[in-house]
């Protein structure tokens, strides 16, 4: 089987995209659990200065991005998907990995500094778990199917083996709190799908990869000033490339991104099992 893991963009709104690869998968989370090695394995895009430690929007800066655009610095990161025979668990590379920015035309500020998100439901277990109106959290078969998004949970897997690829969306909020940023939701959630006063819309950020119901996924905003600002001005028009300072928008860096704390944390499977479980028996 092959996956294709990617979002379809609409032409009808105002948006950007980047194009990411994959240059890390290792048990760290930190916006849930900052400082520790005792996640579940999550496969890291963007910048390559993610560590067990929460980032600053600086810090981020400073290092090198997967990505196709030299502007955009932010990391992003989600469940790694494998293929499971046995007791043995590969690592399911993705064809291609897009983050869309969308509703830039409804949009009122850029993406402020140091601004981390977590979208979906990490612990979710069923349909009932997942808020799908609001994060769109689905999968399905591209191409030529089979189609069956009808004949069973939306967030779950589909039924059957796709003749192509194997799609999933995933949307994050797009309202902040301007002074408290931590505070983040969605527009759609509000009366007649305004921000809470005090509040701010942003673009409208979603991408794929997840497993199932627990489908989420985590960012932090690491735009350099100039294209983040340059990012508004999709206002108007279907798509626009987002070119600053640092490069054309459509240019990989020269460097490589890489795991920057090598020695610590893991890409095993099963060694990230024993570390999380190490860490709840001292009852954590």
């Amino acid at each position: 089987m092959h996956f294709l893991l990617f979002l379809v963009a609409s032409t009808a709104m105002a948006l950007t995209v980047v194009e990411h690869k994959p240059f890390m998968r290792k048990n760290i989370d930190p916006i849930v659990f900052p400082g520790q090695y005792v996640s579940h394995m999550h496969s890291f895009y963007g910048s390559d200065a993610v560590t067990k430690d929460l980032p600053t929007t600086a810090q981020l800066q400073q290092g090198c991005p997967s990505g196709e655009n030299p502007n955009d610095l932010s990391v992003y990161w989600a469940p790694t998907l494998y293929y499971v025979n046995g007791d043995n668990y590969t690592e399911i590379y993705p064809a291609t990995f897009k983050t869309y920015y969308e509703n830039i035309d409804r949009a009122e500020i850029p993406f402020p500094k140091d601004l981390y998100m977590v979208a979906g439901n990490a612990s979710a277990k069923s349909q009932a778990d997942v808020n799908e109106k609001l994060n769109m959290i689905t999968w399905w078969c591209d191409g030529n199917g089979p189609e069956d998004r009808d004949k069973r949970d939306r967030a779950a897997l589909p039924l059957n083996t796709c003749s192509a690829h194997l799609q999933a969306i995933l949307r994050f909020p797009d309202c902040v709190n301007v002074d408290k940023t931590t505070e983040y939701g969605y527009s759609g959630a509000y009366p007649g799908g305004k921000c809470p006063a005090g509040w701010k819309r942003i673009p409208s950020l979603r991408f794929s990869v997840g497993v199932g119901y627990c489908f989420h996924g985590d960012f932090i905003n690491g735009w350099y000033d100039d294209a983040n600002k340059e990012m508004l001005k999709a206002k108007g028009q279907s798509f626009l490339r987002i070119d600053g300072a640092h490069g054309n928008g459509k240019t990989y860096s020269k460097c490589k991104a890489k795991d920057q704390d090598p020695s610590n944390g893991t890409s095993d499977y099963q060694k990230s099992l024993e570390m999380t479980a190490a860490h709840k028996s001292k009852g954590h």
